[in-house]
Order: C-alpha cells, then structure tokens, then sequence
C-alpha cells in the first residue's frame, strides 16, 4: 500500500527545507518496508517482500547507481533457478517485471513482482520487491532526483514497447540503507 506522508510542523519554511533536502531510502527487512525520505521527513512508505533466511537481503548501505527499465531476467547460478528460463523484456513470466534499481551490483535489486501477495513476508532471493506500480514510480523519483529526470513522454513510450532494455545512471547517486 501507498502511503503519503507530509511535512506539518514548520509551515512553507519546513515544506521548503524538505524540498531541498536530498532524497534518501532506508529498507526495513524486519517491518518489511521501503521508506523515501527528504531530510528528515519520510514522502513515501512501500510495502516490499524482503529475502528469506536462506537467501537474506544484504543489510548495510548502499548507492543507487544505476536502473534498467524493462529488464530481461537471467537466472542466477543457484540451486532454486536450476531449471528456470531467460525472459526477455516484456515477458508476462519475466519476474523483474517493469523496472529493477540495483543497490548492491550485481546480484541485489529493488524490482516488481507479479506476485503481489509476498509484499509484507520473506519471500524472495534477496531482492526487494515491490508492487509493479509502485517500483515504477520509485524509480522515477529516483532518476528525478538522481540527476536524469525524464519527461512523461519518455516513460510512456518505453513502457508501451517493454521490448527493449533501458539503462540509466545515475549522475548523483541515491542512497540506501537496508536495516535489520
């Protein structure tokens, strides 16, 4: 679930030092929760699924450098993707779905997921992942104040294609922390 959290104390002085203040996440494997934050002031709340015990999500922080839009999926060299397949972008079976933020290259990242019923529980291979909708606007907000906004159009349409992988890095990386 979404939620939207504003600034109340300080009036348009406070509302005008968060505005200013760099963009900043922190994961919660426990709470299973991404929170945006600007300044001290969280803007975002996300529901994510977080690592299992046998495939934890790496605690510590981190830099966003880099995310790639409409991501084909390779399987990983591990024993739970033995016998999986490559998808390509666009594949209704791809399970990064629209968007993946690396965190911890190469093998970490905040990604979508069709399967929106482990948001909230440990249920994956170490990434974090989101509703499809809400990784997607995660991740604007993230080239935005990363230092490559796009306009609307550009996402439109290579949202519309989802044929073709699209790398973007970050000019000032964002950072995160990922806590127990």
């Amino acid at each position: 679930a979404l939620l939207v959290c504003s600034p109340v104390a300080g009036g348009a002085q406070g509302a005008s030092a968060v505005a200013a203040a760099p963009l900043s996440l922190r994961a919660s494997v426990s709470e299973r929760m991404l929170y945006v934050s600007r300044g001290d002031s969280v803007i975002r709340m996300y529901d994510v699924a977080v690592g299992t015990d046998e495939y934890p999500t790496p605690r510590g922080a981190f830099r966003i450098r880099k995310i790639v839009w409409n991501p084909s999926w390779r399987p990983p060299n591990s024993k739970w993707a033995k016998d999986k397949k490559a998808k390509a972008p666009g594949d209704p079976e791809n399970p990064m779905k629209v968007v993946k933020i690396f965190f911890k290259e190469p093998d970490y990242y905040v990604h979508g997921t069709g399967a929106e019923e482990s948001l909230g529980s440990a249920a994956s291979h170490g990434c974090l992942r989101m509703a499809s909708d809400e990784v997607a606007e995660l991740a604007k907000m993230i080239m935005e104040h990363g230092g490559e906004p796009r306009e609307e159009n550009w996402f439109m349409r290579l949202l519309h294609s989802r044929r073709d992988e699209k790398v973007v890095y970050l000019k000032n990386p964002i950072a995160i922390e990922v806590t127990g």
